[in-house]
């Protein structure tokens, strides 16, 4: 395999939409590969026995790709088409072919390939979308999530905050759960996931999400941190996160703004509510009128579609609950520690200065050096300024430093 190796987590995430028996062409566009990649991936997964035995944790699956696909030192990004940009740019305003164009550019001296032509040509003047028919899924195959601004509730104290719908549908019956929420932070967003996922009582094929405006949606796609960790929370479900772009129609969700519905219709002419109330009757809501409403697609009732049929066609939830594990890139300093919620978490020395992945659950706090490989694992502490130490971490020459009492 000469191209250029993937990330581990892309690997990963690719190694489990191949195991759910999607096709190559599917793969590459929601994962916005070429569907070329996801088959030599889908070809070295299956000679290393990775589509059918349990998926290896991130150390051994590092070791694997060590092994038998080795990094490559990454090519010149430059291409050697570019010299002649305005040739093409000229023949594409006279709607000449690429092909044609890459025959002009040969007779003019050029030895690069066409396929370097062609991606120059889309880079300068794209294609336009194309339309296409709405999918329809299958009963358990699929649930959208919207997440939104919906107004000020209030907290404990009475205080008025900004609040947010966190919205997931089922996309063949339209049965819904709504929470809202105070914050966007990753664990509040992967608490409202098992929180809905427990409402269902399973689990569907794979999560859609809508509306890329609010923070956390958009930090899906750009922050790594919250890919690990939404990534780690869909692996321990099983289920399979995809996007719903904007400006894309095959993309279009079969859920019409699920939060525009909710303002709408469940608070509209409420007034200001406090957020324990308005979840205790937003599940009421969800259950009673929402769910037994004529839907104005299906022209049946959510609720019953969902109990009827769709139920029983979700995967069973894993025995425990997702631990909302977080991951978050840290440095470890001079001291051979790091720091995360005000807590502090060794690693050995050699490790000073260098950049680790922070990997925080309920209990335990995992350090992973940028290759993914386990280098620190700690109780996580119970309040902040605790310091969780291993001695092996610091310098020989410093233990007897640790002895020391204040007063000598």
């Amino acid at each position: 395999m000469s191209e250029r190796r993937l990330k581990l987590m892309d690997i990963r995430e690719m190694i489990r939409h191949i195991r759910e028996g999607r096709s190559d062409r599917q793969i590459g566009k929601d994962l916005g590969v070429d569907r070329r990649t996801v088959k030599r991936y889908r070809q070295w997964a299956q000679e290393q026995g990775l589509l059918t035995s349990k998926l290896p944790d991130h150390e051994s699956l590092l070791k694997t790709l060590d092994t038998t696909m080795p990094e490559k030192v990454p090519p010149q990004n430059s291409s050697k088409a570019d010299p002649y940009r305005g040739r093409i740019e000229a023949l594409l305003k006279e709607k000449i072919k690429v092909t044609a164009i890459y025959d002009r550019l040969r007779e003019q001296g050029y030895a690069g390939s066409y396929a370097s032509v062609l991606r120059l040509a889309r880079q300068i003047d794209p294609k336009p979308v194309e339309a296409y028919v709405r999918k329809e899924c299958q009963p358990g195959e699929e649930a959208e999530i919207d997440f939104g601004y919906v107004g000020m509730m209030l907290d404990e104290e009475g205080n008025l905050r900004k609040a947010w719908a966190f919205v997931m549908v089922l996309g063949w019956s339209r049965y819904a759960y709504v929470e809202f929420v105070f914050n966007q932070k990753v664990e509040t967003w992967l608490s409202c996931h098992r929180n809905a996922l427990e409402f269902f009582g399973g689990v569907p094929q794979r999560l859609v999400i809508d509306n890329l405006k609010s923070g956390i949606t958009q930090a899906i796609w750009d922050d790594p941190q919250v890919q690990i960790s939404y990534r780690e929370c869909a692996e321990h479900y099983g289920f399979l996160i995809l996007p719903c772009r904007p400006a894309t129609p095959e993309h279009k969700g079969k859920v019409e703004s699920g939060v525009a519905y909710v303002k709408g219709r469940f608070m509209g002419g409420r007034g200001a509510m406090s957020r324990t109330k308005a979840n205790r009757e937003v599940r009421r809501w969800c259950q009673e009128e929402a769910g037994m409403r004529i839907h104005g697609t299906t022209k049946q009732q959510p609720r019953r579609q969902f109990e009827a049929v769709e139920k029983a066609r979700l995967k069973s939830l894993p025995s425990t609950p997702y631990d909302l594990a977080i991951w978050k890139k840290v440095t470890l300093r001079q001291d051979c520690h790091v720091s995360f919620e005000g807590s502090y978490y060794s690693a050995s020395f050699l490790l000073r200065g260098q950049s680790l992945w922070l990997c925080a659950g309920a209990r335990q706090v995992r350090l992973y050096n940028n290759k993914y490989e386990l280098v620190a694992t700690h109780e996580r502490a119970t309040h902040p300024g605790s310091r969780q130490t291993h001695r092996n971490h610091y310098p020989p020459e410093k233990l007897p430093g640790l002895e020391r009492t204040r007063e000598g």
